[in-house]
């Protein structure tokens, strides 16, 4: 009759959140033998808010999209279905695949995510019009994040 050792390292386990911490990572995971150990935080809600813009002339100032209010992104954004890298546009240089204003339909695709060496391309959910990108190109993005904000 075999026994199994049932104690979890609890230095192990502080160690692996001291990583978490020093490289900004939102899980680590550790295999030991029988032993697998997965330590994860989870981010704080994000929290929409606009920036001061600098004083611009008043046609320019007529293109920038007004702030979306934090209501708006817990009921008409679109979620990240998958951690990965975001892209706004099929290749570098290419023109995006949408933009704050236009008119989308059910299914179009708004953006990819790079996953695994795999470019994965994110539809949209419902027809509507993009009313803000919360992301920038090439930006990493969490599972749940919210991305684009569709009305």
């Amino acid at each position: 009759m075999s026994t199994k050792k049932t104690d979890v390292d609890q230095q192990l386990i502080r160690d692996l959140a001291g990583i978490l911490n020093d490289t900004n990572l939102s899980e680590i995971e550790v295999e030991l033998g029988d032993l697998k150990l997965r330590v994860a935080r989870h981010a704080a809600p994000i929290q929409a808010y606009a920036a001061p813009l600098p004083a611009a002339p008043a046609a320019a100032a007529a293109a920038v999209a007004a702030p979306v209010p934090a209501a708006d992104l817990s009921k008409n954004a679109v979620a990240s279905p998958m951690v990965g890298t975001a892209y706004l546009a099929p290749a570098p240089n290419a023109k995006a695949f949408i933009e704050v204003g236009q008119t989308v339909r059910e299914g179009q695709t708004l953006l990819i995510i790079e996953a695994m060496k795999t470019m994965n391309q994110i539809p949209s959910p419902r027809a509507g019009t993009v009313t803000a990108i919360l992301i920038e190109d090439a930006q990493p993005v969490e599972y749940g994040m919210p991305l684009v904000v569709i009305e």
